[in-house]
């Protein structure tokens, strides 16, 4: 088995819940170092288009557009930053001035823009037994407005600080509210993933939302990311709404997603049905463990893993639970994996909700997503297109998890490099209420029936 850090399993498995970039988009940067060079602003640009940008690592920032382009802006003095493509650390030719933190505009490849005038109004409000932290961003003007309440995945960062979607969207007149998960943040109470707990916070949300728009609020709903596809469908099955967003979620339990992770991976590799199947064995032990909480399982996972040391396919299996328990002792594993998938519910079943559910709703996939594979998720779903369920089903085939890009290095590893075009325009169409055009980039669009 090759030799993987600990630390750089856990993002992954945090990545089958939500810890890639885009979240509702959360930033694929972190803020652990350099205090902000410049708050994070939305921008309208003199060619009508739009821009966002929000701090990112050690001083510098990120822009971001709805064509789904982004880079990383690194000062040169004299408020004049250049820009990096995507993830990649390349140099775009792309230059921008900000000058004083853009109190006098922007240029952007000299192109002039200016600082929109979004109203946010942060608050503090209680969930379920815990009080949260939220903030509502509003297009300028005193118009009425779909609006639109984001839900986490499973990051442990701070949605207020990450989701650059709570602006983006409101630039396109769109109101959104975004809070901090219970045990992120500034919110109060322990981290957990128990899907029910979550659902009827992001409820709580929603009401919190509704009444601090008051007359702007027109249709409401949901968007979530990742983890939030179970999250989603629950809350509004609870309390229904008009709409929901399910953006990198699953159909199917972590269990089923971490084995078709395993499946997808020796696929791409090259290995065949037979390689898979005993790869399936392997995650059935891992999986044997989390349900025992780390206690037991651990010799028939280390036997399966000395029966197939030296099997050809053997270090292309990764997952997500299964990759993190391979490589790590019993002691870690007990120590780090128990903390990071904390109240996970392997087994849970999204269908009987899913069969249940008459709120509208659009699924976006990736057709390249390693962390979440859409494959079973996108048979489930026309299934239930044909059962009447209100439910669009859009794949970005290029996309990885995060409906982003990307580019693969000669190790076999990617490097995000954009978001997919259309992505964007797709949810802010769905989100308005407005019938959906034949394209979004290279979305393959399966819309509602009926």
């Amino acid at each position: 088995m090759d030799v993987r850090t600990g630390a750089a399993l856990a993002f992954r498995l945090l990545g089958i819940m939500m810890f890639a970039c885009s979240a509702g988009d959360v930033s694929a940067s972190t803020h652990e170092d350099a205090a902000p060079p410049c708050p994070a602003a939305a921008w309208a640009m003199a060619d009508g288009t739009t821009l966002d940008i929000a701090p990112g690592d050690h001083g510098t920032l990120r822009w971001r557009r709805p064509d789904g382009t982004t880079g990383v802006l690194k000062p040169r003095g004299r408020g004049r930053w250049t820009s990096t493509y995507g993830w990649t650390g390349r140099p775009d030719g792309h230059h921008v001035v900000l000058r004083d933190c853009g109190r006098a505009g922007i240029r952007f490849d000299g192109t002039r823009g200016r600082r929109i005038p979004l109203v946010q109004t942060d608050t503090r409000f209680q969930g379920s037994g815990v009080e949260l932290a939220g903030r509502l961003t509003l297009p300028p003007g005193d118009a009425r407005v779909p609006l639109v309440v984001l839900v986490h995945g499973a990051e442990h960062s701070s949605a207020l600080h990450d989701y650059s979607l709570q602006r983006e969207f409101a630039s396109h007149g769109i109101g959104v509210f975004a809070y901090d998960k219970r045990g992120t943040g500034a919110s109060g109470g322990r981290y957990t993933q128990d899907y029910l707990t979550l659902a009827v916070d992001a409820i709580h949300a929603m009401h919190e939302a509704k009444r601090l728009a008051g007359a702007r609020a027109g249709r409401v709903g949901y968007q979530g990311g990742s983890q939030g596809g179970w999250v989603v469908p629950l809350a509004a099955r609870i309390e229904p709404v008009d709409f929901a967003i399910v953006s990198f979620g699953l159909a199917v339990s972590p269990l089923e997603e971490d084995r078709e992770a395993v499946a997808f991976d020796l696929e791409r590799a090259g290995f065949d049905a037979d390689a898979q199947a005993k790869a399936m064995t392997i995650s059935d032990a891992a999986i044997a463990i989390v349900e025992s909480d780390f206690t037991e399982g651990y010799d028939r996972l280390e036997a399966l893993k000395k029966q197939y040391a030296n099997e050809p396919w053997f270090t292309s299996v990764r997952g997500n639970i299964t990759g993190y328990l391979l490589a790590a002792t019993p002691e870690v594993a007990r120590r780090d994996l128990r903390a990071l998938v904390a109240g996970i519910p392997v087994r849970y079943d999204p269908m009987p909700v899913l069969h249940n559910l008459d709120v509208p709703q659009l699924w976006v996939l990736g057709g390249q997503d390693r962390d979440a594979p859409p494959f079973e998720t996108r048979r489930r779903l026309a299934a239930l297109q044909a059962e009447g369920r209100p439910i669009t089903i859009a794949v970005f085939p290029n996309a990885d998890h995060g409906i982003v890009e990307f580019e693969t290095k000669p190790d076999g590893e990617r490097v995000s490099t954009r978001r997919a075009a259309g992505y964007f325009d797709l949810m802010v169409a769905y989100i308005q209420g407005k019938a959906l055009q034949a394209a979004y980039g290279t979305a393959e669009l399966a819309p509602a029936r009926g």
